[in-house]
């Protein structure tokens, strides 16, 4: 597969990935959330795309300063030299045989990046919510959802920029994107209530299908889809460009829902 590309244009499959990992997931949530988000939730997917977008040409600057644009990607000693846009690989064993290594072989990967992407899920996603969620009534327990209330605050604090760049109605829909960084899935459970409790509407729901999308795997696939591509060491100039791209949904999503409502 890595013979399509370029040196420099491999690392940036890692950016455009993640904009896109769970956009059918995200987006069919947001549509179930309420019968008048659809057009928001479009505009969502039109601010994910330009966010994926901006954070891919990033990373291909990047990589061109690195590698040139002429340097062809790298092969493994194990690798056979066959030209594949030619020629296609098939196995030589039975077709019940291929099909079952081939569900095997499957089932063995899918496992080992669910190892890979167990971490970043848990600790991002505990913190964020340890820093969102308050403290209950009645005082601490040391049940679920409970926390300190520290992002709702700083949102209330620089809601000066936030309401700007992405229009939200309420200090606690911040809670939303930063949870995306660590998962999608965590990110998309907060939104629920926040529709439930009033505190997000249309125009947020553009903002979070945007940013969800561009952020999904944010951290927890960033470093092992960079390890798989044997491109560890620009890890952080994938993450530092997929959070600009990030941001750049966000506000696109923003600016269009706005351009849309003015008809």
């Amino acid at each position: 597969f890595r013979r399509y590309f370029k040196k420099y244009q491999l690392p940036a499959l890692t950016n455009i990935g993640t904009a896109f990992g769970m956009g059918l997931i995200i987006t069919t949530f947001m549509l179930g959330l309420g019968r008048n988000f659809g057009t928001a939730v479009l505009i969502g997917n039109l601010g994910a795309i330009i966010g994926s977008i901006v954070s891919t040409r990033l990373m291909l600057s990047c990589t061109k300063k690195l590698y040139g644009t002429e340097a062809p990607c790298e092969l493994s000693d194990n690798e056979d030299t066959i030209d594949i846009q030619r020629f296609r690989k098939v196995r030589q064993e039975s077709t019940p045989r291929r099909l079952m290594d081939a569900i095997l072989e499957g089932g063995k990967t899918g496992v080992d990046m669910g190892l890979s992407v167990i971490p970043g899920v848990l600790i991002i996603c505990t913190l964020v919510l340890m820093l969102t969620n308050g403290m209950p009534q009645g005082g601490y327990t040391g049940g679920a959802y409970e926390g300190v209330g520290l992002l709702p605050w700083l949102g209330q604090k620089l809601r000066f920029i936030i309401q700007p760049l992405f229009g939200f109605q309420s200090p606690e829909a911040i809670a939303v994107p930063i949870t995306s960084l660590g998962a999608a899935g965590a990110a998309i459970g907060i939104v629920e209530k926040l529709v439930q409790s009033r505190l997000a509407g249309a125009h947020d729901i553009a903002v979070f299908t945007a940013m969800c999308m561009c952020w999904s795997g944010y951290l927890s696939t960033h470093v092992a889809m960079m390890d798989a591509l044997k491109s560890s060491h620009l890890t952080g100039k994938a993450i530092l460009c997929h959070t600009i791209g990030g941001l750049c949904a966000g506000i696109s999503a923003n600016l269009l829902f706005q351009l849309f409502s003015l008809f």
